[in-house]
């Protein structure tokens, strides 16, 4: 048998399925997608505002994640891990999206084209409603749980632009409320 084809045991730790992907072993890899693909779609979700591109994101990830797992050294949980490898891949996305469209389209508001996924209800579906940086500062924040400075070093603003956008997602979330 080779490497990607080794039977895997249903008892089997997130760690020892880490380990075996990181080897090549597709299925120990199929049985980490399945695990947290829902999870990365959701964040990418919340994070784009758009259907069509949290799937892209999510498969990007995915992709991503296949590649980087021999760098994977075990110092963190792996869902810590891809969770930040998740929120790195969706702004680096987005930024490059803006920044091709950017090119052909002049962007007069900041206004997106909330996602119209049936599976996101209540504040989830208010929260695609928000203007796009407002949106981004609340889910990492109130959601994800970054403090203020980080998030103004991962999205490269000042740490009083994220207060401000975090102030302006829980007023505009209010006031759908």
């Amino acid at each position: 048998m080779t490497a990607g084809r080794l039977p895997l045991d249903d008892a089997m730790s997130e760690f020892d399925l880490v380990t075996l992907a990181s080897q090549g072993n597709r299925a120990a890899f199929k049985q980490l997608y399945l695990t947290h693909h829902k999870k990365v779609y959701a964040l990418s979700l919340r994070l784009c505002g758009q259907a069509s591109q949290a799937e892209e994101i999510t498969q990007e990830c995915f992709i991503l994640v296949w590649q980087k797992l021999p760098q994977f050294k075990g110092e963190s949980q792996f869902s810590t891990w891809l969770h930040t490898l998740c929120v790195n891949q969706a702004l680096s996305f987005m930024r490059k999206q803006k920044s091709f469209w950017a090119r052909f389209i002049p962007m007069e508001s900041d206004a997106e084209h909330p996602s119209s996924d049936e599976n996101y209800q209540g504040l989830d579906k208010l929260i695609l409603k928000l203007p796009e940086r407002a949106r981004i500062v609340f889910v990492l924040c109130a959601i994800e749980g970054y403090q203020h400075e980080e998030i103004a070093q991962l999205l490269g603003i000042a740490v009083g632009t994220s207060k401000t956008q975090y102030h302006r997602a829980k007023q505009l979330l209010q006031e759908m409320l």
